[in-house]
């Protein structure tokens, strides 16, 4: 296996058109890579929320919280609408 500097050697003879076809490759590679770890990432995400979605316990918690928050939400709401 190669080494970075000698790939960086080897890419520094290569001609112009060489470097910029290498470029293309390499950009596509790098593309490729990327979208397979973002939708992989997505992919735990999502798994994720289904298991928060099936937990009762998780659905209790969010049902206290929008408990505790509705007078604040509330009065933020009748704050927005008066005139200031």
């Amino acid at each position: 296996m190669s080494t970075y500097s000698e790939v960086l050697s080897q890419a520094q003879n290569l001609t112009l058109e060489e470097q910029q076809q290498l470029l293309e490759v390499l950009s596509a590679l790098v593309r490729d890579r990327v979208t397979t770890q973002t939708q992989d990432q997505r992919s735990e995400i999502d798994a994720a929320l289904i298991e928060m979605v099936q937990d009762p316990e998780y659905q209790a918690q969010v049902l206290q919280m929008e408990a505790e928050f509705a007078v604040a939400s509330w009065e933020a709401l009748q704050l927005g609408e008066s005139p200031v």
